[in-house]
């Protein structure tokens, strides 16, 4: 099946799926190199932060590779040279950051590090504006060979993966992914997030990754437009709860719970 799957998706979007795959070969070396290597960045093995951009941005290749599939009259070697451009200036300044120590948001030390960290906000910003552009196709355009319940959990992700994404300008303006805290990594499992304050990095994670996850669960759990819609709104709901908890200070995990786990 998953065979079946990387030559379907070849056939897709040839240049994203490449993409993808490298981002994920990548992530690989990201992980060996935080067991081999010393270098940290707020406390924790600096090689973390590229292996979860890489895996993310190896996630959304391959998803709009798939999605874009279903569009008519669309021109996917435009974006996929987009998208290619500029995540890829992302996972390349975010590693190179990282090979030397340094952190690449949030980081106004010198006038090129600010700069470098304005454009990546500018590639984050126009690739969400470029996928809600997609969400609008999805709903414009008709779609005969597909069923109805799937399309709308499309829809549907697509909608909250752009609204978590641009949440991103939360931390950009905080310059701080931290609520109680400047930039606190508490290495919480292997996506680092915050162990005793509020991380805003929880709720752009979950929302995000509706993207993969509703249409995955539609097409082959749920199977029915009411429940499509149902769970969307409950995923949405989710991402909302952990960033309103993150605005109060909270971290994902309480404590008390944190301290039984131990003990």
């Amino acid at each position: 099946m998953t065979l079946k799957f990387s030559r379907e998706l070849k056939i897709h979007n040839e240049h994203l799926f490449y993409f993808g795959t490298f981002c994920f070969i990548f992530s690989i070396a990201c992980i060996i190199l935080t067991q081999t290597t010393t270098t940290k960045v707020h406390g924790i093995n600096a090689w973390y932060k590229p292996f979860k951009f890489a895996v993310s941005i190896g996630m959304y290749s391959w998803t709009m590779a798939w999605l874009c599939h279903y569009l008519h009259n669309f021109n996917s070697n435009l974006f996929s040279c987009a998208v290619i451009l500029l995540l890829g200036f992302e996972l390349i300044y975010i590693a190179f950051q990282a090979s030397r120590g340094e952190p690449s948001h949030f980081n106004f030390n010198a006038p090129i590090y600010t700069l470098m960290y304005s454009l990546m906000g500018i590639a984050a910003v126009l690739t969400t504006i470029y996928t809600a552009y997609i969400g609008l196709l999805f709903f414009t355009q008709s779609f005969p060979n597909l069923p109805s319940y799937y399309l709308w959990a499309i829809r549907l992700g697509i909608i909250i993966f752009v609204i978590f994404s641009f949440e991103g300008a939360l931390m950009s303006g905080r310059a701080s992914h931290s609520v109680g805290a400047i930039n606190d990594n508490s290495n919480l499992f292997i996506v680092g997030w915050s162990k005793t304050v509020g991380d805003l990095r929880v709720a752009h994670f979950i929302g995000m990754h509706a993207l993969q996850i509703l249409p995955l669960l539609s097409f082959y759990i749920f199977k029915n437009i009411k429940t499509t819609i149902f769970i969307a709104v409950l995923y949405g709901l989710l991402a909302t709860s952990t960033l309103v908890q993150a605005l109060n200070g909270k971290p994902v995990i309480p404590q008390e719970k944190q301290q039984m786990n131990k003990e």
